[in-house]
């Protein structure tokens, strides 16, 4: 994978971040995260594209369902722990680096878990 690390550093911190920010005072909380590799099929050319998919799993109090449509654009996602500016942030350098970034609430009803796929370079040399 090829990809500015500080960047992507400061992409999973304020994934983080965030997840401490709206833990629930009144349980525990956790925040796990995750890499897996991941092959999506390109029907266009039949070419395997590999991907790595870093995920931040949290047991906070999830997503306003009237945020979620938003989330990740400038100024939408305001309150009272900040302006909206992080995810749009987020959004736009994991873009930059031919990925894409999501969240969602979990099935579980407790938290949400924001993920982001970068591409992994292949190696044809040698």
């Amino acid at each position: 994978m090829y990809a500015d690390k500080n960047r992507i550093f400061q992409v999973v911190s304020n994934l983080i971040s965030n997840s401490i920010k709206f833990m629930d005072d009144k349980r525990d909380g956790v925040i796990s995260i995750t890499a897996k590799k991941k092959e999506i099929k390109n029907h266009i050319n039949n070419d395997d594209n590999k991907f790595i998919v870093i995920s931040v799993k949290d047991n906070g109090t999830g997503i306003d369902e009237n945020i979620m449509p938003k989330l990740f654009s400038k100024f939408q996602a305001k309150s009272f722990h900040g302006m909206g500016l992080g995810l749009y942030i987020c959004k736009s350098i994991i873009e930059a680096h031919g990925g894409s970034i999501w969240a969602k609430n979990n099935d579980d009803g407790n938290g949400a878990t924001f993920s982001f796929s970068l591409p992994l370079m292949v190696n044809n040399c040698c």
